[in-house]
């Protein structure tokens, strides 16, 4: 029997492979993401995803899930802001405009690496200095790329999107869900 590994210490993934029904177990570990993000945001999510997965050693009956997800705006890659005013930043720039939320998963055994990545265009409504300002000082900006959580109280800034919902909370789980079944992970 295969054991699931989630490798991150992020608590949305942890709630949506619960909310799936999977039984795993928790890692973590840490790695440099500052430097990687000079390329294409599918490129950059897949790279951090793989390099997340080779932090860890994992047995021979584990199967380890790593993910990363970053923001894309008008050519700018956001990840998760540093401070009150990089949040201030990263708002005013998605404030009234379409951009992109991209995914990398990685799964992995000792025997094989599969790689990929899902892309979600989210719409934000014209945000008012008020907005903004309301929002920051609730705390939930600074543990989200792009400054925003969706499934909280981020929810309110978003006009509609246009792909997979979980994708932009962090993990797009129906694929990941597809993609572990060809490691032998079932939920419970």
């Amino acid at each position: 029997m295969k054991k699931l590994i989630l490798g991150s210490g992020s608590p949305r993934r942890k709630e949506l492979l619960e909310l799936a029904g999977y039984t795993f177990e928790v890692k973590t570990s840490d790695i440099d993401e500052s430097m990687h993000r000079k390329s294409d945001p599918q490129s950059i999510v897949e790279q951090l995803a793989r390099m997340k997965s080779e932090a860890f050693t994992i047995s021979d009956n584990e199967v380890l899930l790593t993910a990363d997800t970053i923001v894309s705006a008008g050519g700018n890659i956001l990840g998760k802001p540093e401070s009150k005013e990089e949040a201030s930043e990263m708002l005013h720039m998605l404030s009234g405009e379409v951009h992109d939320v991209h995914s990398g998963v990685s799964i992995r055994t000792n025997e094989q690496t599969y790689v990929f990545s899902q892309q979600t265009t989210v719409e934000f409504w014209k945000l008012t200095e008020d907005d903004i300002e309301q929002y920051i000082h609730t705390k939930d900006p600074y543990d989200k790329a792009g400054a925003y959580g969706i499934q909280s109280k981020g929810a309110i800034l978003v006009k509609a999107i246009q792909g997979d919902y979980y994708n932009v909370v962090g993990l797009p789980l129906s694929r990941v869900v597809r993609e572990l079944r060809t490691f032998e992970i079932l939920p419970s």
